[in-house]
Order: C-alpha cells, then structure tokens, then sequence
C-alpha cells in the first residue's frame, strides 16, 4: 500500500508511488509545495518531519546540515518515504493554477553578454504563450531526453520572447549553444516549475540577491515588481568574480537611476587591474551583512551559487535576525556531469 503523507498545518494529505519523492506525488496531486532545484542542492524544499522515517535513496541532501537533520528536518525533492509520514512545511497557492506545459519553440536570437556568458531569445508557436510567475524557470529538453534547467530572465508582461541567460559550464548544453546553436534552431522544453516568486502581498522591504546568472530570476522578479507599482523598497545586490561577471550591469544602473525606490550594489570577490574596479568588493552576501545590523523586517530573494545561497541563509537567518520564511531561494547546481 502506498505511504500517506499528511502536511501540517494544513492537514492536506496524498499518496507517495514507488519511484516518487515526497515533492514529486504532492506536486501531481496538486499540493504546491516550496521549492527549487530539485536535486537537493538548494534547500528551498526543506520541511520538518513530524512522525515516520524516510530515505534518500538516490541524491545525497547536501543541503541539509547536521544541525538541520538533528532539528528533523528534511528535503522533501529527493526523499521518500518508509511508510506514512507527516510533514511540516509551507504551501505556495500562487503557482497553484499555472499549467505545466511542454512546447517547442525556436531560437529567436543568440547575444554573447559576457565570454561565458549567452543571452537566448526564444519564440513559442504562433498564438502560443506560456503562463508562469516571474523567477520560475523552465528545463531544456535534449535529443536524449536529458534536461537543463534555466530560469526566464523576462518578466511574464514582456513575453514575446522567453529570455535565457546560459553560462558556459562546459557541459552538453552549454558547449551546445557556445558552439553550434544557430538561430531558427528547434528546442524543446517543459516549465513553468519553482516557487521562486515575489511574495505580492507582503509590504517588507525587499532585498534581492544574486551571483553570476542567478541574476536571470531576479531580473524578472525587479522587471514585474517596476511593472505592477510594488511600492516596497528594494536593493539588488549582484556579485561575480570580475567585471564581466555582472553583464547587465549598466541595465541595473539604469533601474536604479529611474525608480526612486529601487537600489544596485554590484560586488566583486576578484577584481582584476583590467577592470578598474571602483566598487565593492568580498563575497556578496557579505555586503548585505555589512550594510543591515538587522534583517528582521525584511524578505530576501536570493538565486545563484549554491556556497553563496547556503551561506546567505545561515548567516542572515543566525545572524541578523531574518526569519527563515522570509528567505526565498533558488539555487543554480550543474551537476558533477553538467548538461549546461
């Protein structure tokens, strides 16, 4: 008989199959809940276990601590349960009535923005757009069924186009699109996935993390919130090793110069004399610590490396008072074979 999960405090419960993880069986029985990359990189899908026991039979949680599993909690995307369990964790209503669809589309548009770095404009069928909530991301589809996951740079108001920012890893992918992508090629992919969202109804003010191409969520989460009037404030932190690292950054200049409410503080850990560099320098999520005695009364989107997203939730949650609900990541993670 299949195991029953139960969430608290909900009381929703569903059914786990064989070959599924406790995210995969709730999110095909239609309860939503928190989570990211799917691999237990991110610890976005993290959850306390209330009652039973389950295994991780195929990804080790690299993001759950020892700290983490003595206080019982769990990754939901990569365990499985022995038996029935209860669950304590959060739900997300907002992704609740967004299909998830799997389409073709064509390579619009090929913009080198950094050496490493790719910016893909993606056209859809004619008559064809994909619902979804800015900072979710969609998975590349391969020939042989594999699959890459990237989040949409553009806000769901500018669709025309879905925008990918694809980093140059050295995997299949990613040496694909470097090397042999031309425009007018056909790519299949499925999305909209992640509950990496902007959380409208809360008025804290926002800070936005991001390192590397982290920033392709967190450009389309600023992109709607500047559309739809949020009047909260909001700071973007962006970090990269180099100057080249932080390839839109004159756009996040011009956001800041444009909108009152909004502020950019670019950081690099490895400034060259080629850059010139006048500003910020260290780890980025540093510069968040430094500038914030308290983050009590704040919400923090962060997306990029898994070290820096890892680390921004332990020292702002341990240190500076954020509430962990209030931290809301997606973490990017190629794996030991990247695809991208």
């Amino acid at each position: 008989m299949a195991p029953t999960v139960t969430i608290r405090p909900s009381g929703h419960q569903f059914t786990v199959q064989e070959d599924e993880t406790v995210l995969t069986a709730a999110l095909r029985e239609g309860f939503y809940l928190a989570y990211g990359c799917r691999n237990g990189a991110c610890g976005s899908c993290k959850g306390r276990l209330l009652s039973g026991n389950i295994e991780y039979p195929s990804v080790e949680p690299v993001a759950l601590s020892d700290t983490d599993r003595a206080a019982g909690f769990a990754l939901l995307c990569c365990s499985r349960p022995l038996g029935d369990i209860e669950i304590e964790c959060r739900e997300v209503s907002a992704v609740k009535d967004i299909q998830i669809r799997k389409m073709p589309c064509r390579v619009h548009a090929i913009e080198r923005v950094a050496p490493d770095v790719l910016k893909l404009g993606l056209r859809l069928p004619q008559n064809e757009r994909l619902q979804y909530l800015a900072g979710q991301y969609l998975d590349v589809i391969m020939r042989d069924g594999t699959r890459r996951s990237f989040s949409m740079a553009n806000p769901p108001h500018q669709d025309e186009l879905i925008e990918l920012h694809i980093r140059n890893y050295g995997g299949v992918f990613s040496r694909h699109a470097f090397e042999k992508m031309r425009e007018r090629d056909i790519l299949r992919f499925e999305g909209p996935y992640g509950t990496f969202f902007l959380r409208e109804e809360s008025d804290k003010p926002i800070i936005l993390l991001a390192s590397g191409t982290g920033f392709a969520p967190i450009k389309a989460i600023i992109e709607h919130a500047l559309q739809v009037g949020v009047k909260r404030s909001m700071v973007l932190y962006w970090g990269g090793r180099v100057r080249a690292d932080i390839y839109m950054h004159a756009l996040a200049e011009q956001w800041a110069r444009e909108h009152a409410g909004f502020k950019y503080v670019p950081v690099l850990s490895e400034a060259n004399a080629e850059d010139h560099w006048q500003g910020r320098e260290g780890f980025v999520h540093r510069a968040v610590m430094d500038d914030f005695v308290s983050l009590a009364n704040h919400q923090v989107y962060a997306c990029g490396n898994p070290l820096m997203v890892d680390a921004a939730r332990k020292e702002f949650t341990g240190e500076r008072g954020l509430p962990l609900e209030e931290f809301y990541s997606d973490a990017f993670t190629p794996s030991s074979a990247p695809l991208g």
